[in-house]
């Protein structure tokens, strides 16, 4: 008891020596770089890039222990891969390193009617997906629709054809109605408009996905896990819609989840604050 009331005694003092030896310019260099740390190991989580991470984790706490018992041998042999750790770390996060500065690169202020103007686009893009989607669902008709967000998606459309047309259920339909010229691929939505059709998109590595997943599944996780599109999955064999988010896929979804789903992640925040604000106002209206 007297050690820890000793203790409290000192508390005072070491909190006026911090105050003299840490300035406002250290505290907000710890923030940031806590903020950094934060955000690119968020980021790393929700990649493949976390399991390699936790390998390499691995591999430190091997070159520690090997150092702390002085095991020369694979001392020596931990600091020669160490020392090749910067090359390491570029050529097996290449891709999760690609699609951060992508991310970080995308960033941008955005005018008010800019994003007005988009938000309407997106509004009418997303309709013509929902309606098509329901439709192609009834009758089995194969289909991947990606909507791009704020990662370009260029590179994916040079690999298709161009279309460039306002989006619509019908051209839609017929863009993947069976042995037509464009049935084959993916259809890239920006905003309002169709990009581009029958796209090549990359397939996903991850040896988790279900077995009976074929090709436009792990195609829409793929592109999913590359950028921060939003993928819409129409199943051949079995009708079922599914959603790609993030790397994440949602299978066996009803048509008007994923007309919320889809709202929700392409919507802004200020076109939804003012979508809840009329319903509340109209749900007031209707209580008097």
């Amino acid at each position: 008891m007297e050690a820890i009331r000793v203790l409290i005694e000192q508390i005072p003092g070491l909190l006026m020596s911090l105050r003299n030896t840490v300035g406002i310019w250290d505290v907000i260099d710890i923030l940031i770089i806590t903020f950094l740390v934060y955000r690119v190991l968020s980021f790393m989580r929700k990649t493949s890039a976390s399991s390699v991470m936790k390998g390499l984790l691995l591999i430190l706490g091997v070159a520690w222990l090997a150092y702390l018992f002085k095991m020369t041998v694979l001392t020596y042999l931990m600091r020669q891969v160490l020392q090749m750790g910067i090359i390491v770390v570029v050529v097996l996060f290449q891709p999760e390193i690609r699609k951060l500065f992508e991310h970080m690169g995308t960033r941008r202020l955005n005018l008010m009617f800019f994003r007005r103007a988009r938000d309407e686009g997106a509004e009418a893009g997303i309709a013509s997906v929902v309606a098509s989607s329901d439709a192609m669902a009834k009758s089995n008709t194969g289909a991947i629709i990606v909507f791009e967000r704020k990662v370009g998606l260029n590179d994916f459309a040079i690999t298709g054809t161009q279309i460039d047309s306002q989006a619509s259920s019908e051209l839609i339909q017929n863009i993947f109605y069976p042995n037509s010229p464009l049935h084959d691929g993916a259809l890239i939505v920006r905003g309002g408009r169709l990009l581009a059709a029958a796209c090549m998109l990359p397939l996903s590595n991850n040896i988790n996905m279900s077995k009976d997943l074929g090709m436009r599944h792990r195609a829409g996780v793929g592109i999913s896990e590359r950028s921060d599109a939003v993928v819409v999955i129409v199943s051949e064999q079995t009708g079922t819609i599914s959603v790609a988010v993030d790397g994440m896929l949602k299978r066996h979804l009803d048509i008007d989840t994923i007309e919320k789903l889809l709202r929700k992640e392409l919507s802004s925040g200020s076109e939804r604050q003012a979508k809840e604000k009329k319903q509340k106002t109209d749900e007031r209206k209707g209580n008097k």
